[in-house]
């Protein structure tokens, strides 16, 4: 059935059907080439009711929005179907890959809803690295009719904060708790935004909880991640709880029996279809990933052996055999297996933590020689990843040495400090280099002025090795990237490849002890 849009007279043309006449009585109607057609005005609502009658009418926002953009940046098409999506469903998910611009998005969706008198404020609940350098950012540049506010820093400045005037309000996850009665009364606020919605999976966390009641009672809720199960399909338990109860079990253990099976008393492994009812929970929805929206540069992963220091060889294989040691005697449980990977990795890096808390140096000259040479020999920026905070600083401090301007970013580093190297990372000549805690960038950021990732050794969690990565693999990147991994050990070696193929290496820790996988 052909739909017709009037864009001038803001009105839609519907086939005429007795159930959907019966639904709009006194829509006048006419005759069109022979064919009697219902009229309606072209509207959120009425295009939600027609849906509902099976008749894909089209989004407003596709007609009537002007879509605000960098010279030269208009939207993709793929961007302008997940906004109509999201300005047609009171409740969505924007389940779109890393880098295809979800803030954008949300925020065209926003303004539009706004500019037709159909919301009024939003507030983004997002992750604390993106509130200024993303979301804020972003309004700033590209929406000069919105005006925004960051609710962060303790109470008294949140509540000041959010007493002023602003279209949209930004809030960290952890934000809400501290302000959640003063939110819940501000009955203006009638657009809530979840950024990377899977933080709120644990559907017994205060934080998850918190977002529930902000969310429940408005009038439009979106949820954006686009990793939805990092660990397990069940984890959409949690974010549906949030957005939309109606779609899941009331309890959890209900809906994990129906994805999953036992295996032993603390081990479940998903049925066949798990995650198609995953899925199948989180609707409405969208889903592209950045290859469906626009063709980037190719993107190389390529792993890098580094030889390890007399020193360092000989503890790594002495803990080798003492772990080997444990597994023979059963002392290596699911419990205790991460800290014993944790130190095979702390030594393979050549930092490693002493029992007074101290930092013991090892003789790891070549891996640190081998991060300056890929720095030296690249024409643009660099990330460096690490997993711990001493090896952070060791090799921030060998970058300098060379005269290679770096910066470090851990969890000790505050986010005005963290917004002001990424503004000279990502705009600027400046900082060749930033060192990180993969934990720190992985979420939202967009970091294309570098094109080389160097993981000075591996984290074992899939959701923050693929986060962090795509923080150069992003719309606007123009320059061919590379990934290079660093290793000189088993466990390094092994864990790398359960990374490459997608596996959830700290789900499974003590089979791998066992089979001598790591040892």
């Amino acid at each position: 059935m052909t739909i017709h849009v009037s864009a001038a007279h803001k009105m839609i043309g519907v086939p005429f059907r007795p159930d959907v006449a019966n639904l709009f009585p006194d829509a006048p109607k006419l005759t069109l080439s022979g064919n009697e057609l219902i009229c309606l005005p072209h509207r959120e609502a009425e295009v939600r009711l027609l849906r509902q009658f099976g008749l894909e009418a089209p989004a407003p926002i596709l007609t009537y929005y002007d879509w605000p953009h960098p010279p030269g940046k208009p939207p993709f098409e793929k961007q302008r179907i997940t906004a109509a999506l999201m300005t047609t469903c009171p409740r969505a998910y924007n389940l779109n890959g890393m880098g295809t611009g979800k803030t954008r998005t949300t925020l065209w969706s926003f303004d539009h809803l706004k500019r037709q008198g159909l919301a009024n404020k939003m507030i983004v609940v997002a992750p604390l690295s993106t509130l200024s350098f993303v979301w804020e950012a972003e309004i700033f540049v590209n929406f000069p009719n919105l005006k925004c506010q960051v609710l962060h820093g303790d109470k008294k400045r949140r509540l000041k904060r959010l007493a002023m005037d602003a279209d949209v309000y930004i809030i960290n996850h952890d934000g809400v708790s501290t302000i959640i009665e003063e939110l819940e009364a501000r009955a203006d606020i009638d657009v809530v935004t979840a950024d990377e919605l899977a933080a709120f999976r644990n559907g017994t966390s205060k934080r998850n909880k918190m977002l529930r009641r902000l969310v429940h009672p408005r009038k439009w809720a979106w949820g954006l991640t686009g990793s939805p199960t990092p660990e397990s399909p069940t984890d959409v338990w949690g974010q549906c709880q949030i957005m939309t109860p109606n779609t899941v079990h009331r309890y959890f253990g209900r809906f994990r029996d129906q994805l999953m099976t036992r295996v032993t008393d603390f081990k479940y492994v998903p049925r066949p279809d798990a995650v198609e009812q995953a899925h199948k929970a989180m609707q409405p929805s969208v889903r592209f990933t950045i290859d469906d929206i626009t063709e980037l540069p190719e993107l190389v992963i390529r792993q890098v052996e580094v030889e390890m220091g007399p020193r360092q060889k000989k503890i790594y294989d002495e803990l080798r055999k003492h772990a080997y040691a444990m597994i023979q005697s059963k002392e290596i449980t699911a419990v205790n297996a991460g800290a014993v990977l944790s130190k095979l990795l702390q030594v393979s890096l050549g930092y490693v933590y002493s029992a007074d808390k101290g930092v013991v140096g090892l003789d790891n000259d070549k891996r640190i020689q081998a991060i300056v040479d890929i720095v030296e020999s690249v024409e643009n920026k660099v990330i460096v990843f690490a997993a711990y905070r001493h090896a952070l600083e060791g090799f921030a401090a060998a970058l300098k040495d060379e005269n290679i301007e770096v910066e470090c970013i851990h969890g000790d580093v505050s986010t005005t400090q963290r917004n002001e190297v990424f503004r000279l990372f990502q705009h600027t000549n400046r900082v060749k280099v930033i060192v990180a805690d993969p934990r720190t960038m992985s979420h939202g950021l967009t970091l294309t002025a570098a094109d080389t990732i160097v993981w000075a050794g591996p984290y074992a969690s899939l959701e923050t090795y693929e986060q962090a990565n795509a923080r150069i693999r992003r719309i606007g990147q123009t320059k061919k990237q590379q990934i290079l991994l660093l290793q000189s050990t088993a466990a390094e070696r092994k864990i790398y490849t359960a990374l490459e193929h997608k596996q959830k290496v700290q789900n499974d820790l003590l089979s791998l002890f066992e089979e001598q996988k790591l040892v």
